[in-house]
């Protein structure tokens, strides 16, 4: 009879058309590949010329599997775990026939070698590398109970949809004999079972749509606006923590690998799937080194920094998809250029970005700016005066008086935005390429009472923090995805702002 682990790899080979053996190809920077090429490889004993070969394929197949089963670990989707733990009972069967047709008994072998993430034995490489990966994936082993128990639990999260029957014959529904069934597609992220509307989160009156949303009309503080469906509330995103059993097994397989490396002939090269996947991110939000150390004089300047400004889609949740809270989203690994010196909390930022085609800033709260193109004007030619600047605008800009109230500090806002304040100012502005752009924001620390909208007395407004500021900024390249990457400067800054009751 076949055992347990036969019938689990038996399993599993039958549903890699069904896109077991694949992933999102932006979660990591290699992707995993069919087996099948690699197990046909392995049916006989190698020779000396490809064992190095086919024992770095393996290795590198582990490495990008261990990866893939931390980010499955943290991640709300049941399909991602699904899919690694199907990879796994591939790639444990496919070490465990390699490293048989070498050695009939690597289990006496493997059990005499000295701890093989800390120091080998003087033993030949080939044998060190079977006991590398025999051991690393018996270690991997263990995994299989902790997998089995989170996909469980993440059935509470989205549908998990069952997988075609090992011989293909098809089940019938138990109440609609006649409806087809609907097999999961592994590669797509599960349904989720709260659904939500499809509207815009303004429209819904919130921004807890997602947790980095930054909404530029924001919410009114102090009031209850109308929303689209009275008294709707988001569904709560998940926090997600990775068992500590699970990332001790990981650390403990890929500590023995990392160090099996060494013992491949220097024409065998592995690639770091976590290195990869950081330089992608990078990719992805940031700005590139090589930026800064063109524009290394101009930062060099007191009060001036490079950014990446991204689509406000990039910080927002697609609705109907499922986020782990605990992970660090795009704002936190990638925050905004702080403007000024931390203090109390308060740290004014230059919370830019795109939408659209129109640069604008992520105005929270009460928080309000408005901005002009100035044109083709470099950055180091502007001053604290803005006498490089036209005459009506340099005015307005130095001589604007925010309100002090807090309802006429709201409707300031929403007539820069809406443009019935200034026709030419606004809130936001057309992108143009090596253009510079003249900003004033106003920023401010409500207190959390004032947020939920109870009365608050004159005596606890006094001591708000606030900001008051005047800077520049230039897009200096458009990248392929839209985004621009920027050089800003704090020209001058004002008394900071006070709200009276």
């Amino acid at each position: 009879m076949l055992g347990v682990f036969e019938m689990r790899h038996l399993f599993f080979r039958f549903l890699l058309p069904f896109g077991l053996a694949s992933v999102p190809l932006t979660s990591l920077a290699a992707g995993y590949q069919p087996q099948s090429s690699l197990i046909s490889n392995l049916t006989s004993k190698p020779s000396d010329e490809n064992f190095y070969t086919d024992a770095g394929k393996l290795v590198q197949r582990q490495i990008d599997l261990i990866a893939r089963i931390e980010q499955a670990l943290t991640s709300p989707d049941a399909n991602r775990l699904r899919v690694v733990r199907g990879q796994l009972t591939i790639q444990v069967k496919s070490v465990e026939s390699f490293v048989n047709r070498q050695q009939k008994n690597p289990q006496t072998l493997c059990s005499s070698q000295i701890d093989l993430s800390v120091n080998f034995s003087p033993s030949p490489a080939p044998d060190q590398i079977y006991c590398s990966l025999y051991t690393s994936s018996q270690e991997l082993l263990k995994l299989f109970p902790v997998l089995d128990i989170l996909l469980s639990r993440r059935g509470e999260l989205a549908l998990v949809r069952p997988l075609p029957l090992v011989t293909g014959e098809r089940q019938l529904d138990p109440v609609l004999p006649i409806a087809p069934i609907q097999y999961p597609h592994l590669g797509k992220p599960a349904v989720p079972l709260s659904r939500e509307p499809t509207l815009s989160p303004s429209a819904l009156g919130t921004q807890a749509a997602s947790p980095e949303v930054l909404s530029p009309q924001g919410r009114v503080i102090g009031r209850n606006a109308k929303t689209a469906i009275a008294n709707y509330a988001p569904p709560v995103q998940p926090a997600i923590a990775a068992p500590e059993s699970a990332l001790t097994t990981l650390a403990t397989a890929k500590q023995t690998l990392t160090a099996t490396q060494a013992l491949f002939p220097p024409e065998i090269r592995f690639t770091d799937p976590w290195e990869n996947a950081a330089i992608l991110d990078r990719l992805t939000y940031g700005f590139s080194p090589q930026e800064a150390q063109i524009y290394a004089n101009f930062l060099e300047l007191p009060r001036t920094g490079i950014f990446r400004v991204l689509q406000s889609s990039a910080y927002q949740r697609p609705l109907n998809t499922l986020w782990n809270r605990l992970q660090p989203n795009v704002s936190e690994r990638y925050p905004f250029p702080s403007l000024g010196d931390a203090k109390d909390g308060f740290n004014p930022s230059l919370a830019l970005q795109m939408i659209g085609e129109r640069f604008q800033l992520a105005d929270q709260g009460v928080n309000y700016s408005f901005m002009v193109d100035v044109g083709d004007l470099p950055l180091d030619r502007l001053d604290s005066q803005l006498q490089a600047v036209a005459s009506p605008t340099r005015e307005f800009f130095l001589n604007y008086q925010p309100p002090k109230q807090l309802d006429a500090l709201q409707v300031e806002k929403r007539r820069f935005l809406t443009g019935k304040h200034q026709k030419v100012i606004l809130a936001h502005a057309q992108v143009e390429l090596n253009h510079t752009y003249v900003v004033r924001s106003l920023q401010f620390q409500l207190p959390e009472i004032m947020l939920n909208g109870q009365d608050i007395s004159s005596d606890q407004l006094q001591p708000i923090p606030s900001s008051d500021i005047i800077l520049a900024f230039r897009p200096v390249r458009r990248r392929a995805d839209g985004s621009y990457t920027v050089l800003w400067r704090v020209l001058n800054q004002f008394p900071a702002p006070q709200i009276e009751k």
